[in-house]
């Protein structure tokens, strides 16, 4: 029978054949950062992101996902390129992971080959796999397993990669071999603390979801907070102004293999005009395979328009103009804002002429304020 040593070895090796860099387990018991993870859920800092709330039990004992589970499985895979940062502020910037494929399928399929390849080693295992997509504390589990720290962004860590990769968890019935937990290496680093736009990192290791323009531009379903906007620039799907300043990162390199995460051109640095003009076929073609179809249809219009009102080019104006007619709300109330933002006579007449026949409450408090942002400028 195989040692707990001698079995991970194979199912490390196993991982590699599907294209992870890296494989550790951890042993399942009692995590330091499970009082962390209530202690933020009580002080609202999850937004409203009430799943979190709903599986916290799970999300903290992984037996009470898989019974008698004795290890969880981490994997990742790289998915950095050596892309410029977009300047042009009429372009959208999207977060780096999401510039190619849809992770989720990449990564899913990929770990459920994994799973599969284990219970052919182990056929009397039992377990369940996830990338993202289940009450796994991913990050705390890689970090027990030796394979990074949580740094003070919240992102995993490692000292020769970075954090730009991908993680996927296996939870198991199997006795493994344990690596010692990882040391944090952030130090006296407030990098990542000092450059953020809304200021959503409050504490080291402490993100305010609320503030967080990953939060906002991409689970968030409903309006963005007036007083967030102008900070979010032309950040139209996450952020990675916290990673892109972290020391550690200098050290990633470009992802091996990792055609499925490589940059498209229409996702890297798209003409936010454009984007604006998309109809909801349009946005459900483009973005077919793309991470960014998590912001929605509305949502994602929602954060072009935003975009659009910090570029600083009038001649997005006659655009945001024609789209007061959009037919979603909240697409128009963003665009009303982003018209009093740019300023000028053209604004201020289409925002006026919307007002008078748009019925929306919501829409109409936001031509309102909007009229007064011209008024004022």
């Amino acid at each position: 029978m195989e040692t707990p040593a001698e079995l991970t070895r194979r199912i490390v090796e196993a991982a590699r054949r599907e294209g992870f860099d890296r494989c550790a387990a951890a042993p399942v018991r009692a995590l330091v950062a499970a009082p962390r993870l209530r202690r933020w859920l009580q002080e609202g800092l999850h937004a409203d992101m009430a799943w979190l709330e709903r599986d916290v039990d799970r999300r903290t004992d992984p037996r009470n996902v898989v019974p008698g589970a004795r290890s969880v499985l981490i994997v990742t895979r790289s998915y950095y390129t050596d892309d410029p940062i977009v300047t042009d502020a009429a372009r959208g910037r999207i977060s780096r992971y999401a510039w190619g494929d849809e992770y989720h399928e990449v990564m899913g399929q990929a770990i459920g080959r994994l799973y599969e390849r284990i219970q052919r080693l182990v056929p009397t295992a039992s377990g369940r796999y996830y990338v993202d997509t289940g009450p796994v504390m991913e990050k705390a589990w890689a970090e027990l397993a030796g394979l990074g720290w949580i740094g003070k962004h919240t992102n995993l860590l490692t000292r020769g990669e970075g954090s730009w990769f991908f993680l996927g968890a296996i939870i198991l019935d199997l006795e493994l071999h344990y690596a010692p937990p990882a040391r944090d290496h952030c130090g006296t680093c407030t990098a990542c603390i000092d450059v953020c736009p809304t200021q959503a990192i409050v504490a080291p290791y402490v993100l305010d979801a609320n503030r967080c323009i990953a939060y906002l531009t991409i689970e968030n379903r409903g309006p963005i907070p007036p007083e967030m906007r102008s900070a979010i620039g032309n950040r139209i799907f996450g952020c990675d102004d916290c990673q892109d300043v972290c020391p550690w990162n200098r050290f990633a390199q470009v992802a091996a293999g990792a055609a499925a995460f490589a940059a498209r051109p229409e996702n890297r640095a798209p003409e936010l005009i454009d984007l604006l003009q998309m109809d909801e076929e349009a946005f459900r073609a483009r973005f077919r395979h793309s991470p960014i179809r998590r912001a929605k249809y509305g949502g994602f219009l929602r954060n072009v328009a935003v975009a659009l009102g910090n570029c600083g080019d009038r001649s997005a104006v006659p655009p945001l103009a024609a789209a007061l007619e959009h037919p979603v709300p909240l697409v128009r109330g963003h665009c009303a804002w982003a018209l009093g933002r740019l300023g000028g006579e053209q604004a201020k007449r289409a925002l006026a002429a919307a007002l008078a026949h748009e019925s929306d409450p919501d829409v109409r408090s936001e031509l309102g304020s909007a009229l007064d942002m011209t008024a004022s400028g």
